[in-house]
């Protein structure tokens, strides 16, 4: 049987990761009757379901929407971008595995396909086991169809819908209370549920209320009538997580095209232009949605008017904030005066760094290097399970690579973070990288891997 190695590692800190993934499973939907009245239940079924029979998510009546996250166990023949970044499966790894895929000889199989499928991003147990390979002493678990969310249609459906999965993430964490952390999901489609769902999840040790940055239909955080929900978070001290989206787009009502999210407009663009390669929109949609909302609530005064909420910007990593800040700062010197809206009482940078975090991902470089600048408002995040994820000594190797002191270590990826959720460290710590991980024998080889990361792996010829 083949042996994945890797170099010993250690640690002597307990880490947090603040933006890891789940894939909402069927789960969700087969229990949510316990959870929901019978006008709710209906809502739901009318507004997301997943269809067992069809295994098909159905969203405001349209099938197939979204990554087909409740289909558990894979499709021979393809790499499952969202549940397959588990311990020791780096990019190089599913590099080999998608070179596979291009000849039909060579295709994943499906009890492969089902091995790549981690169990953990359905279910606790697994995940904790991965977690200990992955140096992850606690994480914050997020759900994968966050482009789904803000798109339905009907409120009373989209409430249904929000306690359904939080129900269910929240039993998850009942795994272990200690080291699993759930982000909830708020129905922003009315401000009275919102705040409704707010104060329920509140109530049960729940830190982080998911919001989006906007929905490109004109719903943006500053509206009037979102203060009531904004309120319920300095009520409850939840953390208001702000995540951008992918805005595929998919669900927006048919001719609708008065508004658009700055990551919408990307994917248009990357679409018209015909561009070969997703990597605009894998990188900037998500930076451009984050962009903009920090700089929404930065120049309106949104912090000044909710003093006791604090933020966390998720999934946008964080090197282009440093200039957005300054830019900021810059326009508050020449026209904080010259506004519409009352005057700043402060710079918007001092503003950020008292209420909000970033997520950063573990080979971005730029923190390691400025730990003055990133110092107190850097939060770690894997991305696990998705294809992009990474685990702790990742993170550590880059921070070494460029010689941040262990202190700044320690505090990016794990003492910020539970600054912020106001949570403690696990009693029992992760100390040690496991350096050898059993793999079936079908596992590529050293050889077969270096192959694959030819350019020319991946043409496929008639």
């Amino acid at each position: 049987m083949p042996v994945q190695r890797f170099a010993p590692m250690t640690k002597d800190f307990a880490t947090f990761d603040c933006d890891a993934h789940v894939t909402e499973p069927p789960l969700i939907w087969e229990r949510a009757a316990d959870f929901l009245t019978r006008d709710e239940l209906d809502a739901l079924k009318a507004t997301i379901w997943w269809d067992a029979e069809s295994r098909l998510l159905i969203v405001n009546g349209r099938a197939g929407v979204g990554l087909g996250s409740p289909r558990k166990g894979g499709i021979p023949g393809t790499m499952r971008v969202i549940t397959n970044a588990g311990p020791g499966v780096k990019h190089d790894i599913q590099r080999a595995l998608n070179v596979r895929n291009l000849n039909p000889k060579t295709a994943l199989t499906q009890e492969q396909v089902a091995y790549l499928d981690h169990a953990g991003s359905y279910e606790p147990k697994p995940r904790l086991k991965d977690m200990d390979i992955q140096g992850i002493d606690q994480v914050m678990i997020i759900p994968t169809e966050i482009d789904i969310y803000p798109w339905l249609e009907n409120a009373l459906g989209a409430k249904a819908f929000c306690r359904a999965y939080n129900e269910w993430a929240y039993e998850y964490t009942l795994a272990d209370p200690e080291r699993l952390f759930f982000a909830a999901l708020i129905p922003m489609q009315h401000p009275d549920y919102a705040v409704e769902e707010v104060r329920r999840v509140a109530a049960q040790g729940c830190r982080v209320a998911l919001v989006r940055p906007m929905d490109a239909l004109g719903n943006y955080p500053l509206q009037p009538k979102y203060e009531p929900v904004w309120d319920a978070l300095e009520e409850t001290g939840m953390v208001y997580g702000m995540h951008p989206f992918p805005a595929f787009g998919t669900l927006k009502p048919s001719g609708y095209s008065e508004q658009y999210s700055g990551a919408e407009l990307i994917r248009r663009t990357i679409a018209t232009a015909g561009l070969p390669h997703s990597f605009l929109s894998n990188v900037q949609n998500f930076q451009a949605e984050a962009a903009l909302w920090v700089t929404m609530v930065l120049m309106s005064g949104f912090f000044e008017r909710h003093p006791k909420i604090n933020a966390a910007v998720f999934e946008a990593s964080s090197t282009w904030l440093s200039f957005l800040l300054d830019e900021c700062d810059k326009a508050y010197r020449l026209y904080r005066n010259e506004r519409q809206l009352p005057p700043l009482k402060r710079l918007p940078s001092e503003t950020f760094a008292e209420h909000c975090m970033t997520g950063f991902e573990g080979d971005e470089a730029p923190p390691a290097r400025l730990p003055e600048f990133y110092g107190d408002i850097l939060a770690w995040s894997s991305d696990v399970y998705h294809h992009d994820g990474d685990d702790a000594w990742r993170a550590i190797e880059t921070m070494q690579k460029y010689g941040l002191p262990v202190e700044n270590q320690a505090k990016f990826l794990g003492g910020n973070a539970r600054r912020l959720y106001k949570v403690q460290a696990p009693r029992q710590i992760i100390r040690d990288r496991v350096t050898e991980i059993e793999r079936p024998d079908w596992w590529p080889t050293e050889e077969e891997i270096r192959a694959s990361l030819r350019p020319e792996a991946a043409i496929t010829r008639g």
